[in-house]
């Protein structure tokens, strides 16, 4: 389904009176769609009253603060078992009747457990081999069509070292036929494409063919034969091929699998210039996750299609919207592009009018540099916010192992008013401490 075929959907089930339940890949759709969600981990499930965002967002808060609490229980035990272990070191009645009484204390104290670990964190670097000239892409007067069919006619557009763009559009307008002249696959009716200076190109289609007759492993290793068996293992393992599913043979995999073994190939080849066509096909949040990672970290040229909101937000400084009536520019992510068109469909200028095009068009330098300070502007702040909140999350931290110790110590042991103060201390700090980590996430 394309963009805005899966917006009607939303649109539908927000207004459905029943129940849904929805098994769904797509985090833009659920954020707009989802009121509960429910993870299912290590044989688990677990409900989350929100979207997917807040599900994110309190699970991350959660598994921190349950680690916190399981290291400082940890600590709090492992102090009486040292004192304990000393105590009974000295062999008198005196010190092995304190160490039995620790014991008992020690026996009161519930024990925290040891929280799920996290997910294995895997990471994809994106190294050009070599660097490329600032203009990358120039495209002047493209034309094209088949079969007496004009698909589109007299595009033009710039692409700069270092953009990131998504091309959008409904289906059938020509977006991978766009992208197929833009590699040299097809030859346009009119216009032409030119490459800049020590442009390589890495292009990305989940139909292009793959040996059949070699394993997964294989058409890696014999792709890039100077590359180490643990680099390949690591890029298929990003791709959901784990273990033995590397030694699967091409010529059994699914279609899915083929888009995540030619993807991978992809990640490896050290192009300066990423062309992908809807790269985040079959992938699982988590892949998609790592792949985010990776372009947002790539220090080359991006182009690609999608239809996931999400990925597009994460990746995307420009959209370059494809309607039947020409192709439009805006600087930005997916939630500025729906902003600016709703902005410009309020104002009379219809998306896919060639009006808009060329109010787009017509959009000066110095508004883009004014756009650009003030997203650095916002960099630079939210920056400081999480680095004050880290400082305060330390200090906080700190504040509640001092409480430990105290609470641990003999003489205070005795003093009822002051543990209960000392407690209830504890108490406030870990609640602060609850709301800290919150507002750093919410700032992350």
């Amino acid at each position: 389904m394309d963009i805005e075929s899966v917006a009607w959907l939303e649109e539908y089930l927000k207004n459905f009176p029943g129940a849904v339940l929805l098994i769904s890949h797509d985090r833009y759709f659920m954020d707009r769609v989802v009121t509960k969600t429910v993870e299912i981990e290590n044989k688990k499930s677990v409900v989350y009253n929100g979207n997917y965002s807040h599900f994110i967002k309190k699970k991350t808060t959660d598994r921190e603060i349950a680690k916190k609490h399981y290291a400082e229980n940890q600590k709090v035990i492992k102090h009486h078992q040292e004192v304990i272990k000393t105590l009974r070191s000295y062999s008198t009645e005196m010190f092995i009747k304190r160490a039995q009484s620790r014991e008992k204390l020690l026996e009161k104290i519930d024990k925290v457990d040891k929280p799920l670990e996290d997910p294995a964190t895997m990471r994809l670097r994106l190294t050009p081999r070599l660097n490329s000239g600032n203009d990358v892409l120039t495209v002047e007067g493209l034309t094209m069509g088949f079969g007496g069919k004009t698909l589109f006619a007299d595009l033009s557009f710039e692409m700069k070292k270092g953009d990131k763009t998504a091309l959008i559009g409904p289906n059938g307008v020509g977006k991978t036929t766009l992208i197929k002249l833009l590699v040299g696959q097809h030859t346009p009716q009119a216009g032409h494409v030119r490459k800049g200076v020590n442009v390589r190109i890495g292009y990305y289609d989940q139909n292009t063919a793959l040996s059949e007759e070699k394993t997964i492993f294989e058409e890696m290793a014999d792709t890039y034969p100077r590359m180490g068996q643990t680099e390949i293992r690591t890029t298929l393992g990003a791709f959901m091929f784990i273990g033995d599913d590397v030694f699967k043979p091409i010529a059994a995999l699914s279609g899915g699998e083929r888009g995540r073994v030619q993807l991978a190939k992809i990640m490896l080849a050290g192009a300066n210039f990423l062309v992908l066509d809807e790269p985040t096909n079959h992938l699982d949040i988590f892949s998609k996750e790592i792949l985010e990672d990776a372009l947002r970290e790539f220090k080359g040229t991006l182009l690609y299609i999608s239809h996931d909101r999400y990925f597009i937000n994460n990746t995307a400084t420009r959209i370059l919207d494809l309607t039947p009536t020409g192709l439009v520019s805006y600087t930005g992510n997916y939630d500025y592009y729906v902003e600016k068109k709703a902005a410009l469909l309020a104002t009379g200028h219809l998306p896919g009018t060639v009006e808009l095009a060329q109010a787009q068009s017509t959009t000066t330098q110095k508004e883009e540099r004014q756009r650009k300070k003030e997203q650095d502007a916002a960099a630079r702040r939210k920056k400081s916010r999480i680095d004050k909140l880290e400082k305060q999350i330390s200090e906080t931290e700190l504040e509640i192992s001092q409480c430990d110790v105290k609470l641990a110590d003999d003489e205070i042991g005795r003093n009822t008013e002051l543990v209960q103060e000392i407690f209830a201390r504890k108490m406030e700090l870990e609640e602060l401490l609850i709301n800290l980590y919150e507002e750093w996430e919410e700032a992350q």
